[in-house]
């Protein structure tokens, strides 16, 4: 495979490696499943799990939750989304799915296998795959390229088995109106909210106090921490070794010429007159005419910016309709099109796309240019020093680690060669407050991390680290005294959701007893609050976007227009009674029909395939082993 690899690389790349690479490898865990030198966790029909495949996988969910819950993510949310059991099961789906397209012939030829790599972004400079870059980005990711190449192998072979198994699915045009008739109906009611924070009268005693706490103290138990000793290797330190010659420059300039050219732009404005691109004929006609008047008005000398933020339809008429400078790709055809045909000073007539006609006038035209070697040697040579810089500082990681690679203490491993190690104080899984970067990342690799075991070479997007863990403290179950205050604002927190339940209570009892809202809310001297209409997949106007309230919305109507209960949201108690409702137009349907049916086709997929997965996992020998699962 490499020696396929080195016959597409190209000559004249500049060996620098570009900085804050990140590569999400579509399978689960990396290396083989079969390494009888590791741990197993499980056994899929003979075939051995391996604890580093484990790993890796749990790795990347863990990292994938925190590029969506950021410094939020913490154990317990770990815990609730039970990240070691998505790990494993993971591991086996893609145990079982690679088993099932080998035993029927499915394969991955090594020239798709190299056509497949040479298209990851990650291994290319200038659109182009590079060998070096190739092997130093698995280097950085602790990878030899045959355990990357088996695993993006059976990423592929998983994909093709999917497609062989979901390619028959098809979704019939009643059955994707039906849907979107349901998905965009739209309801109106009447609510009254009975605001948590509106019950202010709560002073809770320090019995009541005392007696939250014991009925559940371990809600107030602290968070794990860890102290953690790291070196931190910054790129700016090794500027000044970082030293690039002018053939590099110029190699990079040829190497780049795209980026070095600023393409053709246009500064307008325009007056946008909003007609729907399927609207009727008469309705397209009568919108020109407005637009043809607005022309008239602008050639008899009226001001465009004033012109266009009296009619204006479009979100740009509170700047005068200015647009500012654009790219022709920028913009819809038609309009690029015409803007692109014109001079500065020039308004046109009226042109038509989907959002309606528009009246363009062109203020300024920039030139396509071409940035000389000269002029962009500067910028050149920073880039080129600050990756150089980067390159150096992971090298210095890395001849640390190789030192220490035997389990040596990170001291010792410092000491030899007079680089300082820094000490966190007790951290929890959200990193250090200060000093790091990407300090949830930080936290993750720490906690993940054994008792004095040292860390892979780290990229906390300030530079690279390496992490050894020399204390962990377990959690613990504090005195009342220093929760005491915490404890208090739960209880308060109780007090008045059950003062506002009450309330809601007591009103929703009243609508049944045949009083209207406003009869009701006279008598406890709240306001109901018409929503007006909206849609499964929008917010209740004033309440927020709410599935479990929106959704109650949606099961009333005329013939039971009260809820059995009353309703709670994230402000308080709501009660709610249903006004109307209403479906969209057939029209509608046929504009977005395609979409739709793309989109129950691959929801249909997907469930076909998890039953099928299902099925096969039923009929197969899994054997998970209980002592790493607990």
């Amino acid at each position: 495979m490499l020696r396929l690899m080195r016959d597409y690389a190209t000559s004249w790349m500049i060996k620098f490696i570009l900085g804050a690479i990140v590569i999400v490898f579509v399978f689960w865990g990396i290396g083989s499943f079969t390494d009888e030198r590791t741990t197993r966790v499980a056994v899929v029909n003979d075939q051995a799990i391996s604890i580093e495949a484990y790993r890796n996988a749990y790795n990347n969910i863990v990292e994938q939750l925190r590029q969506t819950f950021g410094n939020r993510l913490d154990d317990e949310m770990l815990k609730s989304f039970n990240v070691n059991q998505q790990a494993i099961d993971g591991l086996i789906d893609r145990a079982l799915i690679i088993q099932e397209a080998e035993s029927m012939n499915l394969r991955v030829t090594d020239e798709e296998l190299a056509d497949a790599i040479r298209g990851i972004p990650a291994f290319q400079r200038a659109g182009v795959f590079d060998t070096d870059l190739y092997r130093r980005v698995l280097d950085q990711n602790r990878m030899t390229p045959e355990q990357f190449e088996m695993s993006q192998r059976d990423a592929m072979l998983a994909d093709r088995m999917s497609s062989l198994m979901t390619s028959n699915i098809k979704v019939a045009d009643g059955e994707a109106m039906e849907w979107h008739r349901w998905q965009n109906a739209a309801v109106d009611v009447e609510y009254v909210l009975f605001n948590l924070s509106g019950f202010k009268e709560v002073a809770p005693t320090e019995d009541e106090i005392a007696a939250h706490f014991n009925k559940d103290p371990s809600a107030y138990q602290t968070e794990p921490k860890v102290n953690v000793r790291y070196i931190k290797f910054e790129p700016g330190l090794y500027t000044d070794e970082a030293i690039v010659p002018n053939d590099d420059i110029e190699s990079y300039y040829l190497a780049n010429a795209a980026e070095f050219k600023t393409e053709e732009t246009v500064q307008a404005r325009h007056i946008l007159i909003k007609v729907p691109s399927d609207a009727p004929e008469g309705d397209v006609e009568t919108a020109r005419g407005k637009a043809e008047d607005v022309l008239e008005k602008i050639r008899n000398g009226a001001d465009f910016g004033d012109m266009a933020r009296q009619y204006s339809e479009g979100p740009s008429n509170i700047r005068g309709g200015s647009l500012g400078a654009f790219k022709r790709g920028d913009m819809v055809k038609p309009f690029s099109d015409k803007a692109f045909a014109m001079n500065v000073g020039d308004v046109s007539d009226p042109v038509r796309t989907r959002f309606g006609w528009h009246i363009i006038k062109v203020e300024k035209i920039n030139p396509a240019k071409t940035e000389s070697l000269e002029e962009a040697t500067v910028e050149i040579r920073r880039k080129l020093t600050q990756n150089r810089a980067k390159n150096l500082a992971f090298d210095a990681a890395e001849a640390v680690f190789d030192q220490s690679f035997e389990g040596d203490d990170l001291l010792m491993a410092a000491k030899a060669r007079g680089m300082a190690v820094q000490t966190t104080p007790p951290i929890t899984r959200q990193g250090p407050a200060q000093g790091v970067k990407n300090r949830g990342k930080f936290g993750d690799v720490a906690f993940g991390l054994p008792l004095m075991e040292i860390s892979d070479i780290q990229d906390f997007d300030d530079g690279y680290y390496l992490l050894q863990v020399v204390e962990k403290i377990p959690a613990a179950i504090p005195e009342l005294e220093a929760v005491k205050e915490a404890v208090r604002a739960d209880v308060i927190k109780q007090q008045q959701d059950q003062r506002a339940r009450e309330a809601a209570e007591a009103f929703l009892t009243a609508l049944k007893d045949g009083k209207t809202m406003a009869e009701a809310g006279r008598d406890m001297k709240v306001q109901p609050v018409q929503s007006g209409f909206f849609k499964r997949n929008a917010p209740i106007p004033e309440i927020g976007y709410e599935p479990a309230l929106i959704d109650a919305a949606f099961t009333l109507s005329s013939d039971a227009p009260l809820a059995q209960d009353v309703l709670k949201g994230r402000k308080g108690y709501i009660v709610m009674r249903f006004l109307n409702r209403k479906y969209p137009a057939p029209n509608e349907f046929e504009t977005e029909k395609d979409n739709v049916v793309q989109m129950l086709t691959r929801q249909k997929q997907q469930k076909a395939y998890r039953e099928w997965l299902t099925q096969v996992r039923d009929q197969s020998r899994v054997e998970i082993e209980e002592e790493f699962l607990n």
